[in-house]
């Protein structure tokens, strides 16, 4: 699998009109749990975004998810890796693009997923883990911030790595 990702962002010139600001190859970068490689491409810091704002939104520090905004991140999960249990506030959409993944949540159930399956991941505690022993698997994550889950009344608290 290639280790770079093409980035390609689009903007406005002085007269109005599209123009391409950024086109560069970026590498996922090894993160320190030692279970995947991920590279952050663009982030907000407000849903909706400002497309008046200039800043490259790769630069902007989003973490694990962006408080107020949206990320839209490369995943790498090593062959034979899991990643923690968590939960974040947010909506998250990942796409399978190469290899497989499973999903597994609290209660235990688990589901396969392979290139070219979606999911849509709703605030509830997961993880992922690569069944492989060779192969990487990378998800492309998009995650927007979302109010939290209600149980009863009651706020289910994030869960973060």
């Amino acid at each position: 699998m290639n280790n770079k990702t093409r980035r390609v962002v689009t903007g406005h010139n002085a007269y109005g009109e599209a123009v391409f600001i950024d086109d560069q190859q970026h590498e996922v970068t090894l993160i320190p749990s030692g279970d995947a490689a991920m590279l952050t491409l663009w982030t907000t810091e407000e849903v909706p975004a400002n497309l008046n704002d200039k800043s490259d939104g790769m630069l902007r520090d989003a973490g694990l998810t962006l408080q107020g905004g949206s990320v839209i991140r490369v995943c790498d999960i090593l062959p034979g890796q899991a990643s923690p249990m968590h939960r974040t506030n947010s909506i998250d959409y990942g796409i399978i693009i190469d290899g497989q993944i499973e999903l597994e949540l609290d209660c235990g159930a688990a589901k396969l997923l392979k290139t070219g399956d979606v999911i849509v991941q709703q605030g509830t505690i997961h993880l992922w883990r690569n069944p492989s022993l060779t192969q990487t698997c990378r998800i492309i994550f998009i995650l927007i911030e979302a109010k939290p889950y209600q149980h009863n009344g009651q706020s289910l608290t994030e869960l973060k790595p």
